[in-house]
């Protein structure tokens, strides 16, 4: 009986996970499309695209993402919609920060990190002023969700 229900659960895991993936393919393809007129926003906050390395794959990964501008860097929030675990995004920037942005038709190449105390302090309230359940995600998980920023890179 467990065996049954423990495989159920895999199957309707890996659906989800599927169709999670084929949506944020879409989201990507119209982004890239329209030049982030078609999924340029979500709920009023800014999407962009970001696009990094798999550290297991070594295959470049690309994830629409909410994002806030703060002076001369970009700031993330690696939620997980208040997930137990960092997302997979956030682990491939540790494995390699070196990654591109897409905004709006503008391709930037950046350098990711985690904001310090500080920085994630002064963020922070910006971030949730922008997307209010980041505020929610924050009360599901124990751990801190960390503010990553993406530092533009000169060529």
């Amino acid at each position: 009986m467990a065996q049954t229900a423990n495989a159920t659960r895999t199957r309707q895991s890996s659906a989800i996970n599927t169709i999670e993936r084929l949506f944020t393919d879409l989201q990507v393809f119209l982004y890239r499309l329209s030049g982030g007129s078609i999924g340029g926003t979500f709920k009023g906050a800014p999407v962009l695209l970001l696009t990094m390395t798999g550290r297991k794959t070594g295959k470049k990964r690309t994830k629409p993402l909410l994002y806030l501008e703060d002076s001369d860097q970009i700031a993330l929030v690696a939620s997980h919609g208040g997930a137990s675990t960092d997302p997979v995004w956030w682990r491939n920037l540790q494995h390699n920060p070196r990654a591109e942005v897409q905004i709006g038709r503008n391709v930037l190449q950046v350098e990711a990190r985690e904001a310090t105390l500080e920085e994630r302090e002064r963020l922070w309230p910006r971030l949730v002023a922008m997307y209010a359940d980041y505020e929610n995600y924050q009360k599901r998980t124990s751990r801190t969700i960390p503010v990553v920023l993406l530092q533009k890179i000169a060529h």
